[in-house]
């Protein structure tokens, strides 16, 4: 992987009831619960992870559930769509259990030489599934009702959406490593070949978007995958010579992160892959128990009290 961005490591996004997120994502995606922990600012708020077996960087999408959101609304200067890769010819597949599902959906399309399905969640959130033209040797999370021939494999791409794409595109390929790769009408690729999947991002300019309102149902920030804490801190020098603010390290027990908005206005995190979703549990145990950071297990009983039970 070297000392680069390896493309995606996870999404975060924001969700209203707890249940219906969970059984959405587990039930009808077919995705695990790889862990079950609060918001690091607002602990009486779950933090979901939903991913493959074992939470590999580049299948994480996480979700904090807020009991009577708002409806948030997509515009400039957000992630817009979350793409996820799926098996070749599996699209039938899921258009069909999307409509005996009642999931809101549209036809399958194609870009940039891909298939692909949009859909959205019961809080709105716009996403994709794709067939890949890339190689995709990941193995996705198995169901009794979702087999390895449809089982989702971890991202694709994400979408961006701006209102000029210059600035974050120089972020993209000069900081980050990203090469230009093709344009789809106002739709423009970028692609890093640091890794073979979670490699794709898309901006989609939009002269005349208005600013998104972030809240259910929109994504929150999109994080980038590092190997470790010395390619993380290198990266934030980086960051630094730009002349954009970027945060300290921050310790989110399962990885680091440093946090900045890129200039049009996407709130962009860079994680490291180190040290992982199996530091408190075993691969079998993953999402079955809730986690708490260190600073709040003293508070155990009473954040259990507030937050709402999940039914399994």
């Amino acid at each position: 992987m070297e000392n680069r961005i390896a493309g995606l490591h996870h999404i975060t996004a924001i969700a209203g009831d707890a249940q219906r997120n969970y059984d959405f994502y587990t039930k009808v995606l077919g995705l695990r619960l790889v862990k079950k922990t609060v918001n690091f600012d607002d602990p009486e708020t779950y933090h979901f992870y939903f991913g493959n077996e074992t939470g590999t960087p580049g299948t994480i999408l996480t979700f904090f559930p807020w009991p009577g959101v708002r409806q948030g609304k997509n515009g400039a200067g957000m992630a817009t769509e979350i793409g996820y890769s799926v098996p070749e010819g599996s699209l039938v597949f899921w258009k069909n259990r999307f409509e005996q599902l009642n999931v809101r959906h549209e036809g399958i399309g194609e870009r940039f030489g891909e298939k692909y399905l949009p859909f959205r969640d019961p809080d709105g959130l716009w996403l994709a599934l794709i067939e890949s033209r890339e190689k995709d040797s990941r193995e996705g999370w198995e169901t009794p009702e979702i087999n390895a021939e449809a089982a989702i494999k971890g991202f694709h791409t994400v979408i961006l959406t701006l209102n000029d794409i210059k600035a974050t595109a120089a972020i993209l390929t000069e900081v980050f490593g990203y090469k230009f790769m093709a344009q789809d009408g106002n739709l423009f690729r970028f692609q890093t070949d640091a890794i073979e999947n979670a490699a794709t991002v898309d901006l989609l300019e939009s002269p005349g978007a208005q600013r998104g309102i972030n809240a259910g149902g929109t994504n929150h920030h999109v994080a980038f995958r590092v190997e470790n804490e010395e390619v993380q801190m290198a990266f934030r020098e980086k960051i630094l010579e730009r002349g954009l603010s970027i945060t300290e390290k921050i310790d989110r027990d399962y990885f680091f992160s440093l946090y900045f908005r890129e200039p049009g206005g996407v709130l962009f995190e860079i994680a490291t892959d180190n040290p992982g979703f199996t530091t408190d549990e075993t691969i079998a145990e993953l999402g079955s128990k809730l986690k708490l950071p260190r600073q709040y297990e003293g508070f155990r009983e009473r954040i259990e009290n507030v937050l709402p039970e999940i039914q399994a």
